[in-house]
């Protein structure tokens, strides 16, 4: 073949989520859309919130000269001036323009991260399970990813952290709330692994950062809140999106933040300012930019969500399976009712349900379900997810 060797090695471990999507895909045409349970891509299925929209039309209908244009790769002052003053009402942090990069989404985020910190062959700490992509974003920026476990309830385990530092180490990667599980890691947890990154970084005479992924942020349930790194550790920079609070992955638009505390802030924020335009993607979307000043204090339906939920958690509940109804994200990720969650999976397909194995994730034994669908698909499919376990059992 022509193609690069590293890319063969990645499409060789292609995602298992995507997989699983296009196996959904295959049986609503086998047997109609209504009658397939779908929940294996966290693809939300709320609609954007009255703001945005109001602000999209408002926005489309300008046609000053050059609204269109290129503009400063961190993006427009008046955005990135928008966001600082949200996340400092929102974090009670004291953030300006110039600590925010407009991105595309918090993946193009990442990109531009690991593009600017990350040497060949350095590492990045990830807790297990973590979000499949992470594999590929370190890649891309010749870097390893190297996992560490998490406790049993999915939350920080330090001693698991603790024990992948090594002078290769230079992220520490957290996504809080956490897709697959829904875990939301604490403040206390946060402040131990801070402490253990600074001690880390005087043993290993260089700059560990912490970088934390966080598009699920603000979809949290029962009053759950998601505590700012920046309170717990100087070299932290944070990406999200809105993909989630807002319904809009399709428009790819999110943002970079970084502590202002930041330790080679100007050096680190030059880098990615670079970074976002020579990985291709120049600047975030112009449209994109100009909307959300209007809409950030909008979000979807936090109750849906929180109906939704309630819904999968009591259905699978009566069916026997185990799992912790998560803290935040719209995702449950249940234990497996045999140990091989790839073949539990293939038979919640004979019931036409889709769910993504803990394989896919890191984490054998247990299946993803993305429960940002209609109501109607977590009701009608509660009988299959019974038939499936008695099955097995």
């Amino acid at each position: 073949m022509s193609i690069a060797d590293n890319l063969k090695a990645i499409m060789s471990k292609s995602s298992l989520i995507r997989e699983m999507f296009e196996k959904g895909a295959r049986l609503k045409q086998q047997h109609g859309p209504e009658n397939v349970y779908d929940f294996s891509i966290g693809n939300p299925n709320l609609p954007p919130p009255a703001a945005f929209l109001e602000g999209l039309t408002k926005v489309a209908a300008i046609h000053d000269q050059g609204v269109h244009g290129y503009m400063p790769n961190t993006g427009y002052l008046e955005t990135r001036q928008a966001v600082a003053d949200f996340v400092n009402r929102d974090q009670g942090v004291e953030l300006c323009p110039d600590d925010i990069i407009m991105t595309c989404g918090a993946a193009g985020g990442l990109n531009v991260i690991f593009r600017s910190l990350l040497n060949p062959g350095e590492e990045v700490i990830v807790p297990s399970p973590y979000f499949v992509e992470y594999d590929f974003y370190a890649a891309n920026a010749n870097a390893v990813l190297k996992k560490a476990p998490a406790k049993a309830d999915f939350s920080l385990s330090i001693s698991g952290i603790e024990s992948a530092l090594n002078p290769k180490t230079k992220i520490v990667l957290i996504n809080s709330p956490n897709n697959p599980t829904g875990q939301v890691y604490s403040a206390e947890s946060l402040k131990r692994l801070g402490n253990l990154l600074e001690k880390a970084s005087r043993e290993f005479n260089k700059t560990i950062y912490l970088v934390s992924d966080e598009p699920y942020r603000r979809i949290a349930y029962q009053g759950v809140e998601v505590p700012s790194i920046f309170s717990f550790y100087k070299d932290s920079i944070f990406t999200t999106s809105f993909s989630k609070d807002l319904s809009i992955p399709g428009e790819r638009i999110g943002y970079i933040a970084t502590n202002p505390d930041l330790t080679y802030r100007q050096d680190v924020l030059n880098a990615m300012a670079l970074s976002n335009r020579t990985l291709g993607f120049v600047n975030a979307p112009a449209l994109m930019q100009r909307v959300l000043p209007l809409c950030l204090n909008a979000s979807v339906d936090m109750q849906a969500y929180t109906r939704k939920r309630d819904l999968l958690c009591q259905g699978l509940s009566s069916c026997g399976y185990e799992f912790l109804p998560p803290a935040g994200t719209f995702y449950v990720f249940a234990k497996s009712p045999i140990k091989d969650d790839l073949a539990f999976v293939e038979a919640l397909q004979e019931e036409r349900i889709i769910a993504v194995p803990g394989s896919a994730f890191g984490c054998p034994g247990f299946f993803r379900l993305a429960f940002c669908v209609k109501d109607d698909t977590i009701t009608r499919s509660i009988p299959g997810f019974r038939t499936a376990c008695q099955r097995v059992a």
